[in-house]
């Protein structure tokens, strides 16, 4: 009988031994199998590689009624799903009773993989080729040694070329008691950074009796350059860390460096603009379900507005009844966080939302086996620059950044000069919370959106500012940095709650002798 029928034989164009080969895999006991296996990776080299695949992920069965060979997915109810191993195209359903498992036990599956790393080791396909490097290495022997062997004469993409120096050089390290030759192997292995390499090399160092004296100073040296470079790509992963914290962080106060600078108001309320903004994604989200990427984008705009427009409300409705009474405008604010996440409650109940994000900020670019970084704090990291940069442009270039800064600066001579103040105050905080909504579409893709999302930011934000400097951007760029940064490195030695701890301590101490912070505001207002 065929083995994959009619269609699936003309697509795949297989050839008649191969067919053979397929028709006994149904019938064949595991000895047989790995035979087999073996037969048709010389037959059918790379077209066999879905049947392997589908085999090492133990969905290969045979149909009883013809015994054509069918992938096989199993869907929680109903009957299991039929495709071609080959084409991947529907035959339909079956029953338990109806299909017969191909059985593969553990020494099968390391076989599958060694052939699935041969075939792919030819592959046009960069990556691909990389990955089945990748597959064989630690596991090499004569015969896959000597195909990796050949493949390095022929490849022509460095980073393959490279994995496969160093899967070489690891196999003549085990597998050769000749010193010389194992020195030479520890001298390319001692630029890896691959943990399996760290781990042979450091046993060699250690075996004072097993290894000849010039074998073991060359792995002592080669250990230390690996570890050197481990410590090295390490700071540069917490340094990082650092940056995406800092970016948050920057994200979160520089809303507030706008309006405590212009204003003098301590606004307890500013976590909950970056809560509206968070939770305006998480909407945004549920009415475009099949365009999450789509989503993020059109969120932003959306969280500027929300979260600018209840700014706008607050200065109007309270705040401006309360100019030159800060404690009064800190209790009032502190009313209004409470009422605002209250109402959020009500809306959306207390349970935090998940907000899903887009396929371009999934997964990591993996720089080397020791350093990789997320997308989505790259593109976050990015983004509060680009905000920043906004800012700088908008305060700088435009008459609303002109009149911003005359009121942080004299705010009695603005006002004598014709400058409407009290329209300053009302757009500058506005645009302070618009600015801490963006903030909250950037974390909903760092943590689950809750009432409390602000509260987790609102004090990390005043130090910045009081550190950065009030009303300084800059200031709040470089104090948003410095602290993330610095909280990174601390955590590892202190655990995050001492780091906390340590970061408070040393701001207070820092504003005993800068009170007005790194870079101080100038003008008139700011000597009084």
């Amino acid at each position: 009988m065929c083995c994959l029928g009619s269609t699936a034989n003309a697509e795949s164009g297989q050839t008649a031994a191969t067919e053979s080969l397929l028709a006994r895999l149904p019938s064949a006991n595991l000895r047989e199998t790995a035979t087999l296996v073996g037969e048709l990776e010389q037959s059918g080299g790379d077209r066999m590689l879905p049947l392997f695949q589908i085999m090492l992920d133990g969905r290969l069965y045979s149909r009883k009624s013809d015994d054509a060979l069918v992938a096989v997915t199993q869907p929680p109810t109903g009957d299991w799903v039929l495709t071609d191993v080959f084409t991947g195209a529907s035959l339909g359903t079956a029953t338990r009773r109806e299909v017969s498992k191909v059985r593969v036990n553990n020494r099968l599956r390391v076989q599958l993989r060694e052939a699935i790393a041969r075939i792919q080791l030819n592959a046009e396909d960069a990556g691909a080729r990389l990955a089945a490097v990748d597959t064989l290495f630690g596991d090499l022997n004569d015969s896959s040694a000597a195909l990796l062997s050949e493949r390095r004469d022929l490849e022509t993409d460095d980073k393959v070329k490279g994995a496969i120096e160093e899967a070489l050089a690891l196999y003549r390290l085990r597998s050769s008691s000749e010193p010389a030759v194992q020195v030479a192997a520890l001298n390319v292995l001692a630029e890896s950074l691959n943990t399996e390499v760290r781990y042979a090399v450091e046993q060699l160092a250690a075996a004072d009796s097993a290894a000849a004296l010039p074998v073991r100073n060359a792995a002592r040296k080669a250990l230390t350059r690996i570890d050197s470079n481990l410590e090295f790509y390490g700071f540069l992963e917490q340094l990082f860390f650092g940056l995406s914290l800092g970016s948050v962080l920057l994200l979160a106060a520089i809303g507030l460096a706008i309006t405590f600078g212009v204003m003098g108001v301590i606004n307890m309320a500013h976590g909950e603009m970056i809560m509206l903004g968070a939770y305006t994604t998480y909407v945004i989200q549920l009415l475009m379900p099949d365009h999450i990427g789509l989503s993020l984008w059109i969120a932003i705009p959306a969280a500027f507005l929300v979260s600018g427009l209840v700014g706008v409300i607050i200065e109007r409705g309270v705040i401006r009844f309360l100019k030159g009474r800060p404690l009064e405008t800190l209790l009032a604010t502190f009313g209004i966080s409470l009422i605002l996440q209250q109402a959020v409650r009500t809306i959306f109940s207390p349970l935090n939302r998940q907000v899903a994000s887009p396929e371009w900020m999934s997964g990591s670019l993996e720089i080397n086996a020791a350093l990789s970084i997320t997308y989505n704090r790259l593109y976050i990291l990015l983004f509060a620059l680009l905000v920043f940069a906004l800012l700088q442009l908008i305060l700088k270039k435009t008459s609303l950044g002109l009149n911003v800064r005359a009121v942080s600066q004299n705010r009695d001579m603005a006002k004598a000069m014709g400058i409407r103040t009290e329209w300053v105050d009302a757009m500058t905080f506005g645009l302070g919370s618009g600015v801490a909504g963006v903030a909250g579409v950037a974390l909903s893709q760092l943590t689950n959106v809750g009432p409390n999302l602000g509260q987790s930011y609102i004090i990390d934000s005043f130090m910045v500012v009081v550190f950065g400097g009030v009303g300084n951007l800059l200031g709040t760029l470089v104090g948003g940095f410095t602290l993330g940064v610095a909280n990174k490195f601390l955590e590892p030695m202190t655990g995050a709650v001492l780091a906390n701890i340590l970061i408070l301590v040393f701001i207070i101490l820092f504003i005993q002798k800068r009170p007005k912070g790194l870079f101080p505001q100038k003008g008139r207002a700011a000597n009084d």
